[in-house]
This record gives C-alpha cells, structure tokens and sequence, in this order.
C-alpha cells in the first residue's frame, strides 16, 4: 500500500523540481554540454542586439567621440554632447515629435476601432471595396503623394485653411492607417457572433457594444497596434519635411538629418539625438511587450 503511494508522490516530486528549471529553452537542471550551448548562443545574441545600444549610448557622453571608432565604454566622459545639442535645439525638436506622435497615436487608433467595428461587425453593400482602398494606402509610396499632399496641406479643401508649420499638417495625413484597420478588422471578426446577440437581448446598443463587450476582448490587436502605429508615426521623415515652414518645426529624425550635415556637429552631438530618438521606441515595447506577444500568439492559434 505505502510502495502504490510513493510512486506518484516521487514522480510529482521530480516533476515540481524539474519545472524549477525548464523553460521555454529547455534548460535542465546541472551543467549539461546542452546548457552551455544555450547559454552561449543566449549571451551571443544578447551581446548582438545589445551592443548597438550601448555603442550609442556611450558615444552620446563621450567628448572624444568618433563615429569610426566606436567604444564600449566613453573615453571622455563629459556631458558637452548633451549641451551643445541643447543649444541646438534638440529637446524642442523632440517635444515636436512627442507632440504628434502622442495625438497621430490617439486619433490613428480611435479611427482604426471605429473603422474596424463597422467593417467587422456589420455587413454593407461595398464592403470588400472598402477593405480595398485601405489596401491601397498602403502600396503607394510616399514619394508619389508628397507634392499633392503638400499643396493640400497649404490649402485644405480650399477653404484657405492652411496647416502647414502646425502639428496637424502631419497629424491628420498619418490619422488613417490601412495596417492597423486590416489588423483590428481581421482581428474582430474572429469574435463569436453569440457574444453580441446575448448582449443584444440585454438592450445593449451600438457605442456600448463596442466600448463594453468588443474593445475588451481586443486587448492583445490593441497592443499590436499600439506599437507599430507608435513606430510609424516616430520614424516619418518626408511628412514632417513637407509639413514645415521653419526649421523649429522639424521633428527629430528630420533634426538629425540638419545635424548630420552640419560640419561643425561632433559625432557626440549626433549620438546624444539618437540616443534620444531611440528611447521612446524602446520604452514603448517595454511597457507593451505583453501585449504584443499575446496579439501574435492569439493570431497564430484562432483557428
């Protein structure tokens, strides 16, 4: 009797202990040929990904900075690339793109949700043609619409409204993003249908559907969305270029591009703006990392 209740108790034992240890990598417990492979190839890929951020950050506070010779570590510590690029004004170009990032991001992704429930939830004549211009927006390159947008910008509707030297001229362009309508469209439909008609029965109606019943359910394409409309709206350069009546409207990655070819710029000056047009891209992914992980992981196993 007591040799039938040892067997399982063993075997849960060594199943706790072994569980301490496995992971995703498939670590065992004890130095094992396997284990240091992974922890190798672990600290070759970390080292990879890492070393870019590292080289830039050290550049950034380094008064002997070069952009041929790299360091991991500054050679002259010193805070004067971070001062001359205060005096160039590097803090107001990056409160430029924090301002537009910040309401192209709330705008994008309150239209995406509007958009993407009506294409999702709703069946109308046009549908799939619909679906197809957003597609569209997203194959014409910029370079094609830069000079019409342009002269859009300078006269919206023609009505003499002019919204270039403003944030707007680069906020409303960016505030309909064909991927992020896709996505939540797609996203939405997988949805099951009895969900809504239990809430229909209640009397739930259109906006409360939405906000109570459907937006809950889209946390992780909430996620995804967040990051990549982050990314697009950071890293454009021609819209803000268009947009611009005075270099003090620039954003920081068109700075960047003034800074560069400024002979009298150091290498530290330019590091210090990368390092800052750097930061928020990957604070952003670090807040919402989860999220993202699980809007892909929900992606791959509907179905």
């Amino acid at each position: 009797m007591s040799a039938i209740h040892e067997q399982p108790l063993k075997a849960a034992k060594r199943l706790r202990t072994d569980g301490q240890f496995d992971s995703a990598l498939g670590w065992k417990p004890g130095w094992r040929a396997s284990n240091l492979l992974r922890l190798v190839l672990c600290i070759v890929v970390f080292f990879i990904f890492a070393a870019p951020f590292v080289l830039i950050a050290s550049g950034a506070f380094d008064a002997a900075a070069d952009s041929t010779a790299l360091h991991l570590f500054p050679s002259q510590p010193s805070l004067e690339p971070m001062n001359v690029a205060t005096g160039r004004g590097v803090w107001g170009y990056f409160l430029n793109s924090l301002v537009i990032v910040g309401g192209g991001l709330v705008l994008q992704i309150s239209i995406a949700i509007l958009t993407s429930y009506a294409l999702a939830r709703h069946r109308f004549r046009g549908q799939s043609f619909v679906l197809l211009l957003f597609l569209l927006t997203m194959m014409l390159p910029e370079e094609i619409i830069a000079i019409p947008l342009s002269q859009v910008l300078g006269d919206v509707g023609g009505l003499g409204i002019n919204l270039r030297g403003t944030p707007w001229g680069v906020i409303l362009p960016i505030a309909v993003w064909g991927f992020s309508i896709l996505l939540m469209t797609e996203f939405m439909k997988e949805i099951p249908l009895e969900i809504e008609e239990a809430a229909r029965l209640d009397g739930v109606g259109e906006l409360r559907m939405l906000w109570t019943i459907i937006l809950p359910l889209c946390k992780p394409v909430l996620g995804v969305v967040t990051i990549f409309g982050f990314m697009m709206i950071w890293d454009q350069y021609l819209l803000p270029l268009i947009a611009a009546n005075d270099p003090s409207d620039y954003t920081l990655t068109v700075a960047l591009s003034v800074l560069r070819a400024d002979a009298q710029v150091g290498s530290g000056v330019l590091l210090f703006g990368a390092l800052l047009a750097l930061l928020p891209s990957l604070l952003i992914y670090l807040l919402m990392q989860k999220s993202l992980i699980r809007g892909i992981t929900s992606g791959a196993t509907k179905g």
